[in-house]
């Protein structure tokens, strides 16, 4: 009998766990992981801010609550067993105003129900003892939120891919998936290779790649650009661990924040901006076309009309740092605009129904020989390995996509 192949669209840390999955539970697979770019890791994995999520934020029940506990364990286990980095340096989930310690409430219960290891509620004090610098009325520390390096780790898959006899062909675009007798083709330019099943984890482009393969117009992804600034290293002491604002419930995004990094350096960030190219990663980044399909899509319209002061917000704090640390110090006072430096930028691949609602649980559609992840957002990085677990369910009838 013929060995089963299998396509992967994608070498961000995803794609790259779903390869090293297959291998493990079908070995003998042909799996290829086909890339755009000459090497893993490009776009959102090699952007990411390093955090490994304990599942506070998530609607029980929902994929990204199941999954991130179970890749936080997964993940953990993996990084202790290869010598990779995994600091479990806590977070801090700080309320500041009344407002927001109603919100901590409720999103302590949430916690609760989705089992967060080791989570307590404490006041001032005791959020001067864990963060010295840090102020606010209350807060929810969580001792099991970690950091990692997750451009090693998608290297370590991609390494275990190819010593298990897979292949990830770099500088490999995209451009058509159809099916064909016998099962499907991928193309890229004139370029074209057969799979029995292909599985797309396009990330930034998981719409347009879904879309080649027959996949509905809606989730569309609209690209938000986080940017970051770095403390300079005389203050970056301040900082112990992972300092978060509650979020606000109406959006997927967190909030500037405090996050220490596992080289040592403490980032401020990220803002959300509306890129105006999918790999927008500055402001002069522009693509026509990219612009073209976001004004097209009627569910940007809809969330603008919803969301414009927030949006207009988060533009002026881009253009200026004063405004763009004003949120931030009122978590750590003592770190303002002269003590940071401009640093690198992502960009979150948010998806956006048509009627203009945020999507922001994981979406991952089967359709017949092709399996799409059409909305892998935080804690995908977190969730890698259980997503894989997932999907490999998915293939084999045991969950339904």
């Amino acid at each position: 009998m013929a060995e089963e192949s299998i396509g992967i669209v994608g070498a961000g840390i995803v794609g790259l766990a779903i390869g090293r999955e297959i291998l493990r539970r079908r070995p003998g697979t042909r799996v290829v992981v086909l890339e755009k770019e000459d090497r893993v890791a490009v776009h959102q994995t090699g952007h990411n801010s390093g955090v490994v999520h304990a599942g506070i934020y998530y609607k029980p029940g929902s994929l990204k609550a199941e999954l991130c506990t179970r890749g936080r364990l997964l993940l953990r286990e993996y990084c202790q067993e290869r010598g990779l980095p995994y600091d479990e340096c806590g977070k801090l989930v700080v309320a500041v105003t009344e407002e927001d310690v109603a919100r901590m409430d409720d999103l302590h219960k949430r916690a609760d129900t989705n089992a967060v290891p080791g989570l307590r509620r404490i006041g001032p004090q005791e959020i001067r003892e864990i963060e010295p610098h840090a102020t606010g009325l209350a807060a929810l520390h969580s001792p099991v939120t970690a950091i990692t390096d997750y451009v090693r780790i998608a290297q370590a898959f991609a390494a275990e891919i190819t010593d298990a006899g897979g292949e990830i062909r770099f500088g490999f675009p995209v451009d058509g998936v159809r099916e064909v007798p016998g099962g499907l083709e991928v193309s890229s330019g004139a370029e074209a290779l057969k799979f029995d099943r292909v599985i797309l984890c396009a990330g930034i482009h998981a719409d347009a790649v879904s879309r080649l393969a027959g996949d509905a117009d809606e989730p569309r992804i609209i690209p938000f650009r986080g940017e970051y600034m770095v403390i300079r290293p005389e203050k970056r002491d301040m900082v112990r661990g992972l300092i978060y604002p509650v979020p606000d419930p109406r959006y997927p995004f967190l909030g500037v924040h405090f996050t220490r990094r596992v080289s040592g350096e403490v980032e401020v960030g990220p803002n959300a901006v509306l890129a105006f190219a999918r790999e927008g990663y500055k402001l002069s980044d522009v693509s026509l076309a990219d612009l073209a399909g976001i004004a097209a899509w009627p569910g940007m319209w809809r969330m603008a009309a919803r969301h414009w002061r927030t949006g207009a917000k988060e533009m002026y704090g881009s253009f200026s740092k004063r405004a763009y640390m004003k949120a931030a110090r009122r978590y750590v006072p003592e770190i303002g605009a002269a003590d940071v430096v401009r640093a690198g930028s992502g960009v979150r691949a948010q998806a956006l129904d048509r009627d203009g609602g945020l999507v922001d649980d994981f979406r991952i559609h089967r359709l017949g020989p092709v399996t799409a992840v059409r909305n892998a957002p935080s804690p995908a990085a977190t969730s890698s390995m259980a997503i894989a677990e997932y999907v490999l369910d998915v293939l084999e009838g045991k969950a339904v996509g």
